[in-house]
């Protein structure tokens, strides 16, 4: 499956241009759509799914127009929406169920045996009979998942998968999607979280205001921040000085000193030394010195 996107760009009524003149190609596996709330992500998402149509542009999946065969198209499709929401009295199943009425023309007894089969597949079968509603956190994010596979698609959206996950479910998630990209399916990852990027895709492309920031590997944007990420041992004074003029990515208290990753063009400290950088730095770097947002 290939997803290309061409001249993409969505203004609302109100003259809002949520995305503008996006141009972009998704070709099959994981691929990630980094940025900040509000950068547009959503918007492009729900123009993926059909959900709405795009002021100008287009999107061609594996050669198709979809604004001139959504019909077709749709049946391809799984998506799961940052704000996932059940039906309040219906088990876990019998959501489940209902999804594949929705998404399949199977008859009641093969939907059961798919729907269990789905349920075992994201670690929910032991909760086949609980209330949807009555799962935890991380469950019904898996159970969001399970709906949007059932009807076995060829493309997968996901809007902000992990927001509110704990890091045991985050990983289980996260490994979720890892062995549905093994297969020949096309999975747009749409986040805020960098970790969730750079643990699962290949590509991707970074938003900011409407607008492609970044588009290729991870490695690419992370190679641009060699150099630039420094790792030092301050007292506290020194480390008060420090925050407040460049982005630091983390700190760990020691001793009365403080042990800080921070971003910086030039070595920031005389006993500042270079470390090797990850997509998280690279992130901070863009923000920063590509895009000319101070985190300081």
């Amino acid at each position: 499956m290939n997803i290309e996107i061409k001249g993409l760009s969505k203004i609302y009524s109100n003259g809002h241009a949520a995305i503008r003149d996006i141009n972009l190609e998704i070709g099959s596996g994981m691929f990630g759509l980094l940025g900040p709330n509000g950068a547009g992500k959503s918007s492009l998402m729900r123009i993926l799914v059909t959900l709405q149509k795009a002021t100008t542009g287009t999107v061609v999946m594996d050669g198709l127009d979809i604004d001139q065969n959504r019909k077709k198209i749709r049946p391809w499709i799984g998506y799961l929406p940052q704000d996932f929401t059940f039906f309040s009295k219906l088990k876990t199943w019998e959501f489940l169920d209902y999804s594949a009425k929705l998404a399949t023309s199977f008859k009641k007894k093969q939907r059961i045996i798919e729907v269990d089969k789905m349920l075992d597949q994201v670690g929910l079968l032991d909760v086949r009979d609980r209330l949807a509603n009555k799962l935890s956190g991380g469950m019904k994010r898996r159970l969001g998942i399970a709906q949007a596979l059932i009807g076995d698609p060829r493309i997968l959206v996901i809007d902000e998968p992990t927001t509110g996950l704990d890091p045991e479910e985050r990983i289980r998630f996260r490994n979720i999607l890892s062995d549905l990209s093994q297969k020949d399916v096309t999975i747009v990852l749409s986040t805020h979280i960098v970790g969730d990027i750079s643990s699962t895709c290949h590509n991707m492309a970074m938003l900011h205001q409407g607008e492609v920031a970044y588009s290729g590997a991870p490695e690419g944007m992370i190679d641009e921040v060699r150099e630039h990420v420094w790792q030092v041992t301050v007292s506290n004074e020194e480390f008060n000085v420090l925050k407040t003029k460049y982005p630091v990515i983390s700190t760990i208290p020691t001793l009365g000193e403080w042990e800080t990753q921070l971003i910086a063009t030039e070595k920031p400290h005389p006993l500042a030394q270079n470390i090797s950088p990850n997509l998280e730095h690279a992130y901070v770097y863009f923000m920063e010195n590509k895009l000319g947002i101070s985190l300081v």
